[in-house]
């Protein structure tokens, strides 16, 4: 039985990713960064606990954690945001990911 693959695009390259796996290991092991600035050398190494890795994300991931709803909820993120953890999601389909500026990449910009 053959793992299934998915396609991300993140920061301009294409990427294929194996179904399941945790989106911020993948993300690092392939050269890049769910991070920003200084969160690449200070955050929480895929604990959920610090939001620094906060992503949108158009495609299918897995269900929120207990810890990625509690950190989402609280600042400086807002659940109405719409943003997830890199380290708190499995990979479950073809993705296109956007980082926001911010340590924690919560400068999402508002709909007018």
């Amino acid at each position: 039985m053959s793992i299934r693959e998915y396609i991300i695009h993140f920061q301009g390259r294409e990427l294929r990713c194996p179904e399941g796996m945790n989106l911020r290991s993948f993300l690092l092991q392939s050269g890049l960064s769910p991070h920003n600035g200084a969160a690449r050398q200070i955050n929480c190494k895929g604990l959920g606990s610090c939001g620094t890795c906060a992503l949108e994300i158009e495609g299918e991931v897995s269900e929120k954690t207990a810890m990625e709803r509690w950190r989402l909820n609280f600042p400086p993120h807002q659940e109405s945001s719409g943003l997830r953890l890199a380290c708190q999601c499995k990979v479950r389909g073809d993705l296109k990911l956007r980082k926001h500026p911010g340590f924690w990449g919560q400068h999402v910009p508002r709909e007018e």
